[in-house]
């Protein structure tokens, strides 16, 4: 039984590190692809297959990736790794952009639970990753949107077409609303 409050409270998720078949190639892709930033790489002497430490803030690493994986990634005991964004238009610029790049997008809109709107996409190793912006914040109260009002979008103009109570969809360049 875990007791009802703990010592502690953890603030953010820190950082996720995977497993990759080809180092260099993944960090061109969370390089340049997603423009995550190297702080570090160590070599195959201090990890076996070398690691690239990757931020995307302040914080040293948001991601760091480890080659020694053998074969794609299965998804078995990884969903995805969501990355978010300060605004709306950002989420239709990284689709645009990942589009550009030639990766599959693998859904565009909006969430249910969360209400965010998202690109979700695979990296080179078929890690599954989402961009997203407009999740749904809980306040001290701890209430929820209720399931009722939680609108499932297949792409991003239903979205923008259709928002949820208290989500602003004005794009500030209203160019990219585009399909």
């Amino acid at each position: 039984m875990y007791p009802m409050s703990t010592p502690f409270a953890v603030r953010k998720i820190g950082h996720a590190v995977i497993f990759v078949s080809d180092l260099e190639r993944s960090k061109r892709f969370y390089t340049d692809v997603l423009g995550f930033k190297v702080s570090d790489i160590y070599d195959g002497t201090k990890m076996p297959g070398g690691m690239v430490f990757l931020r995307c803030n302040a914080d040293h690493h948001g991601i760091a990736l480890v080659g020694s994986m053998a074969t794609e990634a299965p998804n078995l005991e990884l969903n995805h790794i969501a990355f978010e964004v300060s605004t709306l238009d950002e989420v239709l610029r990284a689709r645009d952009h990942l589009r550009r790049h030639g990766v599959k997008i693998d859904f565009e809109g909006r969430r249910r639970a969360g209400c965010q709107l998202a690109v979700e996409f695979r990296d080179p190793d078929n890690h599954r990753l989402e961009i997203y912006w407009g999740i749904d914040q809980i306040g001290s109260d701890g209430q929820v949107r209720p399931p009722a009002e939680w609108k499932g979008a297949r792409s991003l103009a239903d979205a923008l077409a259709d928002p949820v109570r208290g989500q602003d969809t004005t794009l500030q360049d209203p160019s990219l609303f585009k399909d």
